[in-house]
């Protein structure tokens, strides 16, 4: 008998890779091994190349940017078995860390008013890839992953408080890599302390960030029209995440 899927995907090599499959839904529940979220993958050896490739994966978003990239090359970037995507989605932006507010909650909300092309690009990408499993991943698999986890669930009908906890589970998986995470930031110029408060996934944040969607574009559904996306493609992404596909 076939053991049923797991939410979490433990490849030696990554820390947070993470199915969208098993959340309840409109019309159903979302299916599994169709779209996968992740952290950074430039730790992976030739077994984690594999394991990843049995896990069905034949699209790869990389939603890093140029320096990221660098420093820490992604291992499907040329790889035969798989179509490589990069899609810097935070590219200009940089919310104040001085405030005392939710510093995450002003970067999504920047990223959702001022990146749309890219995050419809992102979208459009995932609808129109082919058979097999999607993978779309940035560094922690926190913030830009984040982003995208929730407006894909969003689109699917998946109520918010799922998408919160889909979110909060980031911050007991990045445990183990958030001195390495610090290091590379550090490294690129950031400030050490500032840049701890970049490393939560508080379910508040994303509870916040849902909360604006709706205010501003009065859904996810309507926020993905307003940047640009038709009805067909919003079809073939409903239909990756819940159809017989």
């Amino acid at each position: 008998m076939q053991s049923a899927p797991t939410r979490h995907l433990p490849i030696k090599g990554t820390y947070n890779v993470r199915d969208l499959g098993g959340y309840a839904a409109a019309g159903g529940k979302t299916q599994w091994r169709r779209i996968l979220r992740a952290d950074a993958l430039h730790r992976l050896d030739g077994d984690g190349v594999a394991a990843m490739l049995a896990s069905g994966i034949t699209t790869v978003i990389d939603l890093r940017h140029g320096d990221e990239l660098i420093h820490q090359p992604n291992p499907f970037n040329g790889h035969g078995a798989v179509v490589y995507h990069n899609v810097s989605l935070l590219d200009g932006l940089a919310p104040s860390l001085m405030g005392e507010g939710d510093v995450l909650l002003e970067l999504y909300k920047l990223a959702l008013t001022q990146r749309q092309p890219a995050l419809a690009q992102v979208l459009r990408i995932i609808a129109d890839a082919p058979a097999g499993a999607v993978l779309f991943h940035c560094t922690a698999g926190k913030d830009r992953t984040g982003i995208v986890a929730a407006l894909l669930l969003g689109v699917a009908g998946v109520e918010a408080g799922l998408i919160v906890e889909d979110y909060a589970l980031t911050a007991e998986l990045i445990a183990p890599i958030v001195a390495d995470i610090t290091a590379g930031a550090v490294a690129r110029g950031a400030d050490p302390a500032s840049f701890q408060r970049l490393l939560a996934s508080e379910p508040a944040t994303m509870a916040a960030t849902l909360a604006f969607i709706q205010a501003e574009f009065g859904s996810i559904a309507a926020y993905v029209e307003r940047i640009g996306l038709d009805q067909v493609t919003i079809e073939r992404l409903r239909n990756r995440l819940l159809g017989e596909f």
